[in-house]
């Protein structure tokens, strides 16, 4: 049974999971929302300024009034308490008990198993709440996103053409993953 738990604070071996603060705006902008190379294959456009990243902070923080809402910012126990990337359900059914998950990291800790860390940690979390599919997707000329989620156990399910608008608006091929709570971890 899904009983909705909201974003409490997950730490894992290198990181703590916890929600987003209006100070965070800032490392944001710097650390992620703001390159052009980390948003190449999202939806979304890097930001051109900080204001844009402020108001998507306040969006998020003023989600937390809701338990059904899941978004992380992912810091680096190393680092102080800066965050280097989110990490969320980005879309949710509970008449299906599914959850859809989409993250983002700052490229200077790309290829050190943080993203995978922290994509586990928020699985194990979700499903925990009575989640019984997550599913997550990625642009097909990013397949080092596919390697984050099979390396969590999310088995591929397919490509689906042009099913996204990449961030200049062009469609574009997403590869599809998943995991069921009753798939051996």
């Amino acid at each position: 049974m899904l009983v909705h738990r909201g974003t409490r604070i997950i730490e894992t071996n290198r990181l703590i999971l916890r929600p987003f603060v209006m100070d965070d705006a800032t490392n944001m902008f710097n650390n992620w929302a703001g390159d052009p190379e980390v948003a190449k294959h999202l939806s979304w456009q890097a930001h051109s300024d900080i204001t844009d990243t402020k108001v998507i902070m306040q969006i998020w923080i003023d989600s937390y009034a809701s338990k059904g809402t899941y978004h992380w910012g992912v810091v680096c126990k190393d680092n102080g308490n800066q965050v280097i990337g989110s990490i969320g359900a980005v879309a949710i059914n509970d008449c299906l008990e599914q959850a859809e998950i989409g993250y983002c990291i700052y490229g200077k800790y790309w290829n050190k198993g943080i993203t995978s860390e922290a994509l586990a940690s928020v699985i194990d979390y979700l499903f925990s709440c009575g989640f019984m599919r997550i599913s997550s997707y990625h642009d097909v000329l990013n397949p080092a996103s596919g390697k984050v989620m099979q390396k969590c156990g999310m088995q591929f399910e397919g490509i689906f053409r042009n099913a996204q608008k990449n961030n200049v608006g062009k469609f574009c091929s997403i590869a599809q993953y998943a995991i069921l709570k009753s798939d051996p971890r």
